[in-house]
């Protein structure tokens, strides 16, 4: 009997416990029966993942400055180097993963690929893109050498998953992978997340009604429009019956939780910070609208497809991927258009029959095509036309 093959995942600077992305690839690998290992940064719950041996690195300092970032990732493609030598000698490497951002793992991908290892990239963030948004300017040698790494990656992989149809779109266009060489993996949330679940009331702390936001805070997600959305529902439309939970962690999280202060909304909104997923479902299940910000065009909503799963309805801004996975989800706001994004949320807390419409077909659409079950065919199927045995594996058990 052959041996199952041996996969590698990779990803820097992430724990495999708060990538939920990772942990969904993970878990589909061990259940169709390949061996994981998974390289990452280090935290209490990596091991959460049955069947996958984890080895992972300290976490380096977080960087603020464009510097600081630049000696958090190479230090972390360090590590991720060492790492992966490690996982070579301690079992053996068929295909290796890795995964943006940042695109630097190309500088491992070209030796693994000369020592016959099949290479797959898992493309889901745009680098230069998101350098963009963070600092506003898509001028200077870091926002061209942020190209060049995404090419090299992209040009490097045996094959490309994109997270959606818009990072494919950019896999062919700027890194000339053919569609071929692509297949689109989604990030929906597992058919496990559909589960009832009772609402806990202490989450409203004390009002009628509880908005949620769940996800990664960086200056790039435009938390910050959600904000002052929020600031405008409070002060100029008089609704102060309604609890307002920003969950997550990021670097903008402190200029965040300012801006709420300033804002006088310290009443009404809460920053709890990074949350067990029990916990963040508890919020789900109980809130009775999403917020979703995000303004880039080719960002997967992630927070999104998590409302839509629990059937809870959401607000966010009219932009390419919100529009296509949102289909009658959510109400959408001119991009950008702060005092729209505010009607909003106030008109959907005042229509419980409207929330009902759109949290259902949410809750329909997860089910039907965007849950990870579904998703997770597709995933496995690049891995079912990769060779049981690498090419330096054939090569070695010749000789043998």
């Amino acid at each position: 009997m052959s041996r199952p093959i041996r996969v590698l995942l990779m990803v820097e600077n992430v724990a495999l416990a708060r990538d939920h992305r990772l942990r969904k690839h993970a878990a589909a690998l061990v259940a169709a029966g390949r061996s994981v290992t998974v390289v990452c940064r280090r935290d209490p719950g990596n091991r959460d993942v049955p069947g996958v041996r984890v080895f992972d690195y300290p976490p380096p300092r977080d960087g603020t400055s464009k510097l600081g970032f630049v000696r958090e990732y190479l230090y972390s493609l360090l590590m991720a180097a060492v790492l992966t030598v490690r996982a070579m000698l301690a079992g053996g490497v068929d295909v290796v993963q890795i995964s943006s951002t940042p695109d630097l793992a190309f500088v491992l991908a070209v030796p693994l690929r000369l020592l016959g290892r099949t290479v797959v990239f898992d493309f889901k963030d745009l680098s230069p893109e998101m350098y963009a948004a963070r600092y506003g300017t898509r001028e200077g040698l870091m926002y061209a050498l942020l190209q060049r790494f995404e090419h090299a990656s992209l040009r490097t992989a045996d094959h490309v998953v994109a997270v959606n149809a818009s990072v494919r779109e950019v896999a062919m266009r700027r890194g000339g992978v053919p569609a071929a060489g692509i297949t689109v993996v989604g990030n929906g949330p597992p058919l496990a997340a559909l589960a009832a679940r009772a609402p806990d009331p202490a989450l409203r702390r004390g009002r009628e009604h509880l908005c949620v936001l769940a996800g990664m805070m960086g200056p790039q997600d435009s938390i910050h429009l959600a904000v002052e959305a929020v600031a405008r529902v409070v002060r100029e439309r008089g609704r102060t019956d309604t609890a307002f939970t920003f969950i997550g962690a990021g670097d903008a999280v402190p200029e965040l939780r300012r801006l709420a202060g300033r804002l006088g909304l310290d009443p009404w909104v809460s920053f709890p910070g990074w949350v067990e997923q029990e916990r963040l479902f508890d919020h789900l299940a109980t809130a009775d609208l999403g917020l979703e910000p995000n303004l880039e065009d080719f960002v997967t909503p992630v927070k999104a497809l998590e409302y839509m799963a629990f059937g809870l309805p959401f607000v966010a801004f009219d932009v390419a991927e919100t529009r296509l996975v949102a289909e009658g989800a959510a109400e959408l706001a001119p991009p950008g258009d702060v005092p729209a994004f505010a009607a909003l949320i106030d008109g959907l807390l005042a229509d419980p029959a409207r929330r009902a419409a759109l949290g259902a077909t949410g809750r329909r659409v997860v089910a039907e095509s965007l849950a990870w079950e579904h998703q997770a065919r597709r995933y496995l199927t690049v891995f079912d036309r990769i060779p049981r045995v690498s090419r330096a594996g054939r090569r070695a058990e010749a000789r043998a």
